[in-house]
């Protein structure tokens, strides 16, 4: 019964990890978001400074799913050991 539960949540943790990094690339390579030029900030158009706010933050969410996938590495890692895997001409 345990290792179902810790099945589903190591699924549901790549389906985050998916959803984060899926935000980055919709935000930034879907051109209709951004395909403006006004509201300007400073004399900047809107094209420009929305895609250098996005640097920071694809910044933050690659990292939050970097940090996720490693934690669910882990995860597998103390799950259990696995058995060692014979190499070619080795004999059990």
């Amino acid at each position: 019964m345990a290792q179902l539960r810790t099945a589903r949540t190591r699924t549901g943790t790549w389906i985050v990890i998916a959803v984060l990094l899926a935000a980055s690339l919709i935000g930034t390579l879907w051109v209709p978001f951004y395909n403006h030029l006004t509201p300007t900030l400073g004399d900047f158009p809107f094209f420009y400074w929305y895609q250098l706010m996005w640097v920071p933050i694809v910044a933050i969410l690659s990292a939050a799913a970097y940090l996720l996938s490693r934690l669910t590495q882990r995860g597998n890692a103390a799950a259990g050991p696995r058995p060692a895997e014979k190499g070619p001409g080795e004999v059990s």
